[in-house]
């Protein structure tokens, strides 16, 4: 059985057929679905659909390209959604236990150079990313990364940024021998260089893979892969982005976290059952679906 580990199925593009796409999922064998938030609006939106589908779960977070919609006050009410705060009264308490265990992680969180080049606004990236870093600890959830450098380059401040932040926060979590230290996070649909993953993974953190492990043009993105051990890596689709070979150029969508299981079998010279099981055995133990 396959798992999905980062798929925005909240989003408008599955708005017309988002039941045929989570059955077309589950027919291809994909057992767990996770859907990050990119800010307040769609953490309840992935939380929503987490409550009505037992097989997905959702994540709680601000998108560093999104911090547009931060505010002094955003922290409290991702904790409140986390912690079934008596201030949150978007939900019964009837259904707080549910929705306790639906929410696994905290994200989609991290830095992004890309889209952001003004050194104030990335500052802003910086503090807010270490403040949901702060949550997490208190909650005992992992996060989920995400960095993307200027120009999409392999390596760049970003990557510098982000492992100091990780660093620090992993030194902290390590000294109170918290639970997270051993299973902090995940860097997700990673772009970056051999180098920094093997710090990552020197953190404990996981590394995602995603669609473009299939493109033609990636022989040295495969090789990083190649070089990294399956037990650290989990597979995504990033859904409707990023649509792996044979799909791409159509809208992505959960079923086709097969194609990059294949490609990772390929790469490390296995099957996809063996791929399937243990990436989604990583999920398992990183997430505590349901825990």
């Amino acid at each position: 059985m396959l798992t999905d580990t980062h798929c925005h199925l909240d989003f408008n593009k599955f708005d017309e057929d988002r039941d045929a796409v989570i059955q077309r999922a589950l027919g291809a064998g994909v057992e767990r679905i996770l859907i990050p938030a990119l800010d307040y609006e769609s953490s309840l939106a992935g939380i929503k659909l987490a409550e009505s589908h037992s097989n997905i779960f959702a994540a709680v977070g601000f998108h560093p390209t999104d911090l547009d919609k931060w505010d002094e006050s955003s922290i409290e009410d991702l904790r409140a959604l986390i912690l079934e705060s008596s201030s949150l009264l978007l939900f019964q308490q009837k259904r707080a236990s549910a929705l306790q265990n639906k929410i696994v992680a905290i994200g989609e969180i991290g830095l992004d150079y890309y889209w952001v080049k003004e050194a104030d606004k990335r500052a802003v990236q910086r503090d807010v990313l270490k403040q949901q870093l702060k949550l997490a600890q208190d909650v005992n959830k992992p996060v989920i990364i995400h960095m993307r450098e200027e120009n999409d380059a392999w390596f760049g401040q970003a990557s510098i940024d982000l492992l100091e932040i990780l660093s620090e926060w992993h030194q902290e979590l390590s000294v109170q021998n918290h639970p997270l230290k051993e299973k902090p996070g995940v860097l997700h649909s990673y772009n970056g260089n051999l180098e920094t993953a093997q710090k990552a993974l020197q953190l404990n953190f996981y590394i995602g893979v995603t669609g473009p492990i299939t493109y033609k043009n990636a022989e040295e993105k495969r090789q990083i892969i190649r070089q990294l051990p399956l037990e650290r890596l989990l597979i995504e689709t990033d859904a409707p982005f990023l649509t792996p070979v044979p799909h791409r150029g159509k809208r992505n969508e959960p079923a086709f976290v097969a194609h990059i299981a294949d490609k990772i079998a390929e790469i490390h010279m296995t099957t996809r059952e063996q791929i399937a099981e243990i990436t989604s055995a990583n999920a398992n133990h990183l997430f505590g679906w349901g825990g």
